[in-house]
């Protein structure tokens, strides 16, 4: 057996979480089961925020295919979800990217690695909070029938306000044990899915009752990708495509907390992808049948109705019922700003303990057990972020969370090639090994690595994103590169001030045999 086994097999014995107690981070293990790790995962994703938002640009870029780079960015996420399944099995850690990578390549890219994660994942907090606001306001206008107060959330200083409300409940929740999470998210979860649901399902029968606003013949052709006119088009539907899956990693970061850490979290994460893919072919297929693709006024291709394409159509769907759709977007981005903090605070909490950042994010609840310091340190941030850019510049602050792509495509694609490097004495004593070790993540990787440069380049052009630049070169790029310019600084930081860590002495490397 080699040392990288070994060492995993140990990991795993002491965190099985199968008969409660504490984590060896002082985590609550053992406290959130298979469901309850796949409503966080689905509740991440946040699936009514994220395809609203997805839908109509998907749509511009490939047409009838949607539900084609649906599959197409599908695929990649299963196959790296494969290679973290395999991971967890050998060493359920919280900090999951973080320690994966660190015991595959050593800690410079497992430094990376993290950073990657609670970049993409603290910014997007602030994201969330905002479209909270605005769908808060957006609600009341509906249900009260007064449209001007939906224009509340364009006042800065309302909207600063109550984005820091939401975040503050957010934090206070996640703060407390995971039952109180799982809770919340049961109820949150349940209603925006069985809205999501019933839209689906009221546009189909429209279509059936010849009442369609543009309706197109559903066909097979939707689910061939080389039908799309070209490779640019396909790239700029996986980026989209890509997003609106990003969150399912949420259940790995668990692991120390659910039962059977070494099984159930690579379950969750399977089974919350294709949970989710199904929802969002049914979507996908019900809105173009219903609405069709061109450029009408409630076509999917009509820019004007693009930002938020459930709202458009509800009315149209649902009649007296469409304020139930804003409820549902507003119960998505809700539950998603409190379950995102599961990921970046476990990550913190991780790094902290094996000394790669400040000792005090490994702080534990002594109440709640939960990582406390690192979860109200990502409160702040994102908190601090979203006020500075709201008044600063709405495209400073959109543009960065545009950014957030390249955030996800790399940490997912280091994840999964250290699957392919970790496991690379293993891959010839079986078929599964071959399959699920290099071949899934191999490939799930090498896509992601692939979208991460070509997001590169494409975000070069102003055009890309809210149009700023900066000297002729778009903002999202500029904002990208100093998001990963910023933690290749605060990684130097830490290793003048934190050797041992970078020297391989708390989180050791692999040893080969």
């Amino acid at each position: 057996m080699s040392d990288a086994t070994a060492q995993g097999r140990t990991d795993a014995s002491e965190q099985s979480g199968e008969t409660g107690g504490l984590s060896k981070k002082g985590l609550s293990a053992g406290s959130v089961g298979l469901i309850g790790a796949i409503v966080i995962g689905v509740s991440c994703i946040a699936p009514a925020y994220t395809f609203t938002a997805a839908i109509g640009p998907t749509a511009s870029a490939v047409g009838l295919q949607v539900p084609a780079i649906i599959l197409a960015g599908f695929i990649p996420m299963l196959l790296v979800a494969f290679g973290y399944r395999e991971l967890n099995r050998s060493m359920p850690d919280s900090g999951t990217s973080f320690t994966w990578a660190t015991r595959a390549f050593g800690p410079w890219i497992g430094w990376l690695g993290g950073w990657g994660l609670i970049a993409a994942t603290i910014l997007v907090l602030s994201n969330l909070a905002g479209v909270a606001v605005d769908f808060l306001y957006l609600l009341i206008a509906q249900i009260s029938g007064n449209a001007g107060i939906a224009d509340l959330a364009a006042n800065p200083f309302i909207n600063v306000i109550t984005c820091l409300a939401f975040m503050a409940a957010a934090t206070a929740i996640s703060y407390r044990d995971m039952q109180t999470t799982q809770r919340v998210q049961y109820l949150l979860v349940g209603f925006q899915v069985l809205v999501l649901i019933v839209f689906a399902i009221a546009a189909i029968v429209h279509v059936a009752n010849g009442s369609g606003y543009d309706p197109e013949p559903i066909a097979l052709e939707w689910f061939n990708p080389f039908a799309v006119d070209s490779f640019s088009a396909i790239a700029a539907g996986l980026s989209l495509s890509i997003f609106i899956f990003w969150g399912w990693d949420v259940t790995l970061t668990m692991n120390e907390e659910t039962e059977g850490s070494a099984t159930t979290p690579g379950r969750a994460a399977t089974l919350t992808v294709l949970i989710i893919v199904g929802l969002y072919l049914l979507l996908s297929v019900s809105l173009i049948a219903f609405a069709g693709v061109g450029t009408g006024e409630y076509g999917l291709g009509n820019e004007s109705i693009q930002e938020n394409v459930f709202f458009h159509l509800s009315h149209l769907v649902l009649g007296p019922f469409a304020w139930l759709v804003s409820l549902a977007v507003l119960s998505s981005s809700a539950a998603s700003l409190q379950s995102t903090f599961v990921s970046p605070a476990r990550t913190l909490l991780a790094m902290g303990h094996y000394g790669a950042i400040s000792p005090k994010f490994a702080r534990v609840s002594p109440r709640f057990f939960t990582p406390g310091y690192a979860t109200i340190v990502s409160a702040v941030v994102a908190s601090v972020f979203y006020a500075v850019m709201r008044f600063v510049s709405e495209n400073v602050l959109w543009d960065t969370i545009t950014a957030l792509g390249m955030m996800i495509c790399l940490y997912y694609g280091i994840t999964a090639f250290a699957s392919v490097w970790y496991f690379r004495r293993t891959y010839t004593r079986s078929v599964r090994n071959f399959v699920f070790q290099l071949l899934c993540p191999g490939i799930g990787g090498l896509i992601l690595i692939v979208l991460f440069f070509t997001t590169i380049i494409d975000s070069m052009d102003p055009a890309y994103g809210s149009g700023s630049s900066i000297f002729g070169v778009g903002l999202v790029f500029v904002l990208g590169m100093v998001v990963l310019g910023l933690g290749i600084v605060l990684m130097i930081v830490q290793y003048v001030r934190r050797p041992a860590f970078f020297r391989g002495e708390t989180l050791t490397k692999a040893a080969e045999n």
